[in-house]
């Protein structure tokens, strides 16, 4: 095998699967950026169908909270206790000047993925996974934001 063959060969192989991963990456991250806004955007519009299809069935949301005596306690909702609220519309009740959808997405690798919603009076951290061919939610950690 003539070198430059050999250059041909070694710069076709390292190239492979960043082209690869650069493809999946982009369709990666639309899916997920529509998961997260059919979260938020499902809660502020009391949409349970939209809620219902971005979560995983066992999903956990968690919040760390203390007391005055300095207690803390982990409080968790679970992913019925959020399509119910939000057939319930109490995401309804937030004024729409106030309903923001701010999404980043943190990291994807592979079949994991972690984004940041920046909501109306909180702060939500997704973990996601690709189940069953689509990006579902199956952690959240939220942390409310100061009173302005």
């Amino acid at each position: 095998m003539r070198l430059s063959n050999v250059a041909l060969l070694i710069a076709a192989i390292s190239l492979a699967p960043f082209s690869a991963s650069q493809c999946q990456s982009q369709a990666d991250s639309v899916a997920i950026r529509q998961t997260a806004l059919d979260y938020i955007q499902g809660w502020y519009t009391g949409d349970a169908v939209r809620m219902e299809r971005a979560l995983h069935p066992e999903l956990a949301k968690r919040i760390v909270r203390s007391d005055t005596l300095g207690n803390f306690r982990l409080d968790q909702q679970s992913a019925m206790t959020l399509v119910q609220g939000t057939r319930n519309g109490y995401g309804k009740s937030t004024p729409e000047a106030d309903r923001h959808d701010d999404v980043r997405i943190l990291d994807i690798y592979r079949n994991a993925a972690s984004a940041r919603i920046d909501a109306s009076d909180w702060i939500d951290y997704l973990q996601l996974a690709k189940w069953r061919g689509r990006w579902v939610i199956v952690n959240v950690l939220w942390e409310l934001k100061p009173k302005r």
